[in-house]
């Protein structure tokens, strides 16, 4: 279940996913295969290889890419959400959601 963000927010991020460009979202998460997280960051790009080459750079693999409709992303949580939103400079993100520890 996902909450805690504006639809202009969501809607933004689907306008850039759709434009090729590589687009983040952090929102509240609660899911209970993962207990320990209460936030998720998508990270979209509609060019595939685009975003494949970015998970690349993070050791994420393509085959981790939620391929959802016209919103290609991967999905971040949990440790690897915070250190690669810091070394994106998007901690901000984090920090309005009240995530952000050292990684």
């Amino acid at each position: 279940m996902a909450f805690g963000i504006k639809r202009e927010e969501l809607e933004n991020w689907k306008e850039k996913v759709e434009r090729g460009e590589i687009a983040f979202l952090t929102h509240y998460w609660l899911d209970e295969r993962f207990p320990g997280s209460k936030t998720v960051t998508k990270v979209g790009c509609s060019n595939l290889e685009k975003l494949i080459a970015w998970g690349a750079q993070y050791n994420l693999k393509k085959e981790w890419i939620d391929m959802r409709k016209d919103y290609p992303h991967f999905d971040l949580f949990g440790e690897h959400e915070v250190r690669i939103m810091q070394r994106e400079g998007l901690s901000t993100q984090l920090d309005r959601f009240k995530t952000t520890k050292k990684a």
